[in-house]
């Protein structure tokens, strides 16, 4: 007997209703894009593996989904050596291993596999903008919307494929792109009807700043890796991670006033410039934080709310300005549904210098997940036609595509079941299928050119000429 056939941990099928669900949020993202200036470009599935090892910080690397030089590799020890150390290991294991073992699995993957997914849009994209630069007008403003995968641990909001919806302006130091796209998260998510998200504000400048007051600079990474944890682990596990990491217990209570800021964004503001008055760097971002923020308090937003978190890190490496983390309604328990941030020299690292750029992201299958909570699609999306219309015969069946092909120029959807069948099955196929109206055409409309129009959720029934027919269908009423 064959096995039950089944897909991949963390990845998924979608139905016509999901997908149709899906596809009305991306068609909302696309269109606040372009109406903010950017455009459309797209990159491969999967990159070499240099491009995107190394850009994301230790854990970043280890969930980036290699892939074998050829669909028939094999191991063969006579020919590919594996160290001892890592013989019993799995390439994507998640189990702790020792610096040294991870050393020699690095090399030993070099070997056999030279490619991997992409993790992100944002490397991709700076790979992109160093390749084409001579086809490019700075600064760039551009979207993309495309899976990317992570060997992640599965759970609620979180996919091993999923889709990122990006939008990044490359070539411009200028804050005003930040404020712009805070005003682009606050007009998405208006668009989608989900009032009351936070977009949470941050910047790595001043993250510094404070690892640097608190004498602890040589530790950023760890310091900002551990803090962005917060939400998951709470205040004892930051700190127990960062003394894990080396950052000292004198440290921790120079920093203690990070975990419980609040007042307004003014009074944070005020908070962290004394915190940071002895930090150049900090100091800086502080400006930049204010400048962002007076601006947007100025033009307003629509229905998001803008909040400084000085606890927000985002724990990839490449960025340097302006971070951005958007937070679902408190209704609703779900982790970040967009972020991003401004990224100095990304490119950079592809041999492009002094090329700033700035960019969000927002988390589409999150954003499913928080609408469908809050039931916040509009009824109108739907995989499902309009009308069916059934099917008598073949003369019946030819009258009918005539009013059908008449009504898909009008952009209705409407189909003809196919088999001439009894009635009975055509109408159960409706049914299961949520079609609202059934389209019924005998002897009796054809000689009178109309149509008996049945709306298969009150029952009720009427005879229309087309123009009429057209008209219900439009208004979705009879």
């Amino acid at each position: 007997m064959a096995s039950k056939p089944s897909i991949p941990k963390g990845t998924r099928d979608f139905s016509p209703a999901e997908v149709s669900k899906r596809q009305y949020i991306i068609q909302t993202i696309k269109a606040n894009f372009e109406k903010f200036g950017f455009q459309p470009i797209e990159t491969p599935s999967f990159e070499n593996s240099d491009t995107l090892m190394g850009k994301y910080g230790e854990e970043g690397d280890r969930l980036i989904f290699k892939i074998l030089n050829s669909g028939n590799f094999f191991y063969n020890k006579s020919k590919i050596e594996l160290p001892e150390s890592i013989e019993e290991l799995q390439l994507n294991s998640a189990e702790k291993i020792t610096l040294e073992q991870r050393i020699e699995l690095n090399k030993f993957t070099g070997k056999i596999s030279e490619k991997a997914l992409r993790y992100d849009l944002t490397v991709p994209f700076a790979r992109y903008v160093v390749q084409h630069q001579s086809e490019i007008e700075f600064p760039f403003k551009r979207y993309q919307i495309q899976p990317v995968w992570r060997a992640d641990n599965p759970q609620k909001g979180r996919f091993r494929e999923f889709f990122q919806c990006d939008a990044d302006v490359v070539g411009s130091k200028s804050l005003w792109q930040e404020v712009e796209l805070v005003q682009l998260y606050d007009t998405v998510f208006t668009s989608l009807g989900l009032e009351g998200v936070t977009i949470k504000i941050n910047n790595r400048k001043i993250l510094s700043g404070i690892a640097e007051v608190i004498g602890a600079s040589d530790k950023l990474i760890d310091f900002t890796v551990a803090l962005d944890k917060l939400d998951k682990i709470g205040e004892d596990g930051v700190k127990k991670e960062m003394i894990e990491k080396g950052i000292s217990e004198d440290a921790l209570v120079k920093v203690q006033p990070l975990f419980s800021f609040s007042g307004t964004f003014a009074d944070k503001i005020a908070q962290l410039s004394d915190l940071l008055s002895s930090s150049e760097e900090g100091m800086k971002g502080v400006e930049e934080l204010k400048f962002i923020c007076d601006n947007v308090a100025d033009l307003g937003l629509s229905t998001a709310v803008l909040d400084l978190d000085v606890t927000l890190a985002r724990g990839l490496n490449y960025y340097t300005g302006a971070i951005f983390e958007v937070a679902a309604p408190k209704t609703v328990a779900m982790g970040s549904i967009g972020g991003g941030g401004r990224y100095d020299d990304l490119t950079g690292i592809f041999g492009l210098k002094n090329m700033s750029g700035v960019g969000i992201s927002f988390g589409l299958d999150r954003i499913y997940l928080v609408l469908e909570e809050l039931q916040l699609f509009p009824e109108t999306v739907a995989a499902t036609s309009k009308a069916i219309f059934l099917n008598f015969g073949d003369k019946e069946a030819l009258y009918a595509s005539k009013a059908i092909q008449k009504l898909r120029q009008e952009n209705i959807k409407v189909e003809l079941y196919p088999d001439n069948v009894k009635v009975g099955k055509q109408f159960q196929y409706a049914d299961k299928r949520l079609i609202p109206f059934a389209v019924l055409v005998g002897d009796q409309e054809i000689n009178s050119n109309s149509y008996t129009l049945k709306n298969l959720v009150t029952g009720e029934q009427v005879s229309v000429d087309f123009e009429g027919l057209k008209k219900t269908l439009l208004g979705n009423c009879l």
